[in-house]
């Protein structure tokens, strides 16, 4: 895959162009869910929730996430999987992931107006893609291991 090495810079720009729209996705939607928590089932300022979650979602989150880990991946086979750093990184981003598909859970439970968590829920999950982020960077650009 020797011509796949000459695009490397092109995909690193790619894969980090992706990270910071799925980023964006990651830490706004839980801020969504915080004040949707506070609004009664069928008010007008839910079905507006509704529609703004969705779409989040749908149209800016998903495709991000299938861009970061598209472009991670060709990064991977350019690099090689033997660095210990990578392993870290590759745990914090599937955690990061396994997020996302909770949060889309989240969005299914409001659109059904099922939703049973509180603001303060909310609030506190939203601090996990800072942490998992931290972690991210410092194995992407440390290199600690």
């Amino acid at each position: 895959m020797a011509w796949l090495e000459g695009w490397y810079l092109w995909i690193r720009a790619f894969h980090i162009m992706a990270v910071i729209s799925w980023m964006a996705g990651l830490f706004y939607l839980p801020r969504l869910f915080v004040y949707h928590a506070t609004v009664p089932v069928g008010d007008v300022r839910d079905k507006t929730f509704r529609i703004m979650e969705r779409r989040l979602y749908r149209y800016i989150m998903q495709p991000a996430m299938i861009a970061t880990w598209g472009a991670g991946l060709l990064l991977m086979v350019i690099i090689g999987f033997s660095h210990v750093w990578l392993h870290v990184k590759l745990l914090a981003v599937l955690l990061m992931t396994v997020f996302h598909f909770r949060l889309g859970f989240h969005v299914n439970r409001f659109a059904e107006g099922r939703n049973v968590h509180s603001e303060r829920h909310f609030r506190i999950i939203n601090e996990i893609p800072t942490l998992l982020m931290i972690v991210i960077v410092i194995m992407a650009v440390v290199k600690p291991f």
